[in-house]
């Protein structure tokens, strides 16, 4: 708890005008100091600020308070946070931080930081020998040359204990440099922590040096990790911090926006090229905290840019956690040919870098397309395989307002019922961020990079390995005609049960479930009567198939000549489809005695082509909720539906004056 006598040390030790002239022109009228208000757009200055009482008032929005309301304001913090963001620039130790310390006092780690900073640099600039020559040839070899380094501070630390003796020199104990992290104790003496690498330093928001990034130069062994990052101090946390924050919160103040990139370099290479609004975060993954950081500054939007390989994709998919917790829109950019934004900028240039934030999808619809792109959408049972994994991915929402929206796109693409979906979502554990991260180099990493769309074959569950797979199809996959339920003659009332494949089909939905069983009895006919269908040949191309490997079957069977006998129709259909024999033995329309043949037909196909235009619109209905802004091809969609429906409004009275008879 912070003390009312630390509170007062805090009021006393900050400058409110200075303070409020980093954000705000101000002029002195007398003894008061006016502008602009920060927290309205007006043009003509009703914002006061009055270092005597210590007060500031806006008389455009009604607003006013002390220097700690102002604080909380800008910094969109909460008051015991605010007076900690002041001492904290002020130097002021707080008597909750004395309490609570068992080491030297932060404001020592953050000189002796500052120390090694300066002297990180000096050795990269006028260094002599093979390591700062190397050290400048990598930087270099990115396009920084020595006013790039100047500018971020780069440096080169040679090891060997220098540091410790050029900190001894300055004062600093060794309690000090091991508190912040800079040197390390080993059979019992103080060594350097980081050791011929390339130094990158972290500075707080104010600019000061809290924390390094190293680089090994030359290859990474597996022995020797490739960056190295200090710990977190009492200086600096990895998860509270953003590299290059204090450069870019002004820019993102300025432009509401804030782009989120995964290393330093590729920062430094933004900031370069004109894109000052960019940050990274330090060694861990993106966090909330790094986004309520953003928010301090108003940032409407956050750009993910993130590297176009399977670390960038699941970077992506990480941030997904954080969709409901900030108003800012989370939008995301993953760069192509696995580029990251240092050699994006120099194979395409600035122009095409711009070209790419401005085409920054919604995180969501990003993620959507590629975890789904990952699994096999051929067959019904792969889509619900397809659902517990996309329901992990959700996890982290299912308390949140936006389950909704999320949980209904996804039974739209999938094919899968509402409230199934929500249920899988609820009953899926959250996973921490750290279990998400893979291992470098580790099967992990391979296990879960992100495979090409597959439009045959489905990544093979545990329990799968080794199962056979004929001509390209899974057959295990295959929902049994067993799981459809015999409701009657001319009925198609299927069942949620494929006990064969292992798999569930009660989260399919009703309209998915029957489309199944429409297009079996459809093959059936097929088999039976493949003549009599033939004329229907054009209605049953244009058909949206649950299961591909149904539309297969159909086109097989179509395809032979004029007065193939139903034996080599059905022979033609196994060709491609080996489990053919079996589903083609089911039908139950043609069986119907109440209608004639010509009716019987009629209603197999008027019922599968349905079933096909209501599963077309929810494709499209889904497609549409994803669109950010109308367009031309959301306009072209929208005209498909609505011919969709009206065909299916038509193809229901008719099929309910059929059973009405």
């Amino acid at each position: 708890m912070i003390s009312e006598e630390d509170k007062e040390r805090v009021r006393q030790a900050t400058d409110f005008v200075q303070l409020v002239s980093e954000t705000v022109e101000l002029r002195q009228r007398g003894q008061e100091f006016w502008g602009c208000c920060p927290f309205h757009g007006e043009k003509t200055p009703s914002f006061k600020v009055n270092p005597a009482t210590g007060l500031w008032h806006c008389f455009g929005c009604g607003d006013g308070g002390d220097v700690f309301s102002y604080v909380q304001r800008r910094e969109n913090l909460d008051f015991p946070d605010a007076i900690r963001y002041l001492a904290d620039r002020a130097g002021i130790e707080l008597a909750e931080e004395r309490g609570g310390a068992r080491g030297p006092r932060k404001s020592r780690l953050v000189e002796a930081l500052g120390e090694a900073e300066a002297y990180y640099h000096l050795m990269l600039m006028r260094g002599r020998g093979e390591g700062p020559d190397a050290a400048r040839r990598y930087l270099s070899g990115r396009g920084f040359g020595s006013d790039v380094c100047r500018r971020w501070g780069l440096g080169y630390a040679p090891g060997r204990g220098q540091l410790v003796a050029q900190l001894r020199a300055k004062g600093f104990t060794g309690a000090e440099m091991m508190a912040a992290d800079l040197a390390q104790e080993r059979s019992g003496r103080l060594s350097d922590r980081f050791y011929e690498r390339v130094m990158f330093p972290i500075h707080d928001e104010m600019g000061r040096t809290i924390a390094f990034g190293g680089r090994i130069l030359g290859a990474k062994t597996e022995r020797v990790a490739k960056y190295v990052n200090t710990r977190d101090t009492a200086a600096f946390n990895k998860g509270k911090h953003l590299f290059a924050y204090d450069k870019a919160k002004e820019s993102m103040a300025a432009t509401g926006e804030a782009i989120v990139c995964e290393g330093y370099t590729d920062v430094i290479a933004m900031h370069e090229a004109g894109f000052t609004n960019t940050v990274a975060a330090l060694g861990t993954a993106f966090r909330l905290d790094h986004v309520r950081l953003m928010e301090r500054q108003r940032v409407s939007k956050v750009v993910c840019l993130f590297d176009g390989d399977a670390a960038g994709q699941r970077a992506a998919e990480r941030a997904v956690r954080y969709l409901d917790k900030t108003s800012a829109a989370l939008m995301c950019v993953v760069l192509p040919d696995n580029q990251d934004p240092m050699e994006f900028l120099a194979a395409h240039g600035v122009d095409a870098m711009r070209a790419q934030l401005d085409g920054a999808r919604p995180l969501m619809d990003f993620v959507f397309e590629k975890r789904l792109a990952a699994h096999d959408l051929s067959a019904p049972g792969r889509r619900v395989r397809a659902l517990e994994d996309m329901a992990g991915l959700l996890a982290p929402l299912k308390h949140s307002v936006l389950l909704d929206e999320y949980a209904t796109r996804l039974a739209d693409t999938l094919g899968v019922d509402v409230d199934e979906t929500k249920r899988a979502i609820r009953e899926a554990p959250v996973r921490e961020l750290d279990e998400e991260r893979p291992a470098r180099g580790g099967a992990r990493a391979e296990a879960h990079a992100p495979q090409g769309p597959s439009r045959r074959v489905a990544p093979a569950a545990p329990s799968e390995v080794g199962a056979p797979v004929e001509d390209g199809f899974a057959p295990d996959d295959y929902v049994p005609l067993d799981a459809y339920e015999d409701a009657g003659a001319g009925s198609f009332s299927p069942v949620a049960s494929a006990p064969e494949t292992g798999v569930s089909l009660s989260a399919l939905s009703a309209d998915e479930r029957m489309q199944v069983s429409a297009e079996r009895e459809l093959l059936c006919a097929l088999a039976a009567r493949p003549d009599a269908l033939r004329p229907y040949g054009e209605r049953i191309a244009s058909l949206s198939w649950a299961d591909e490997r149904h539309e297969a079957m159909a086109w097989a069977m179509l395809s032979t000549p004029e007065g193939t006998s139903p034996a080599e129709v059905v022979a033609a259909a196994s060709a491609v489809v080996p489990e053919a024999p079996r589903i083609l033995s089911g039908g139950r329309v043609l069986d119907e005695a109440e209608l004639t043949d010509a009716e019987k037909l009629d209603f197999i196909v008027d019922t599968a082509e349905l079933c096909s235009c209501r599963r077309r619109v929810r494709q499209i209905r889904a497609s549409l909720r994803a669109s950010a802004a109308p367009d031309a091809d959301s306009e072209r969609l929208f005209q498909e539906a609505t011919e969709l429906q009206r065909r299916a409004n038509e193809l229901t009275r008719k099929l309910s004056s059929v059973s009405s008879e």
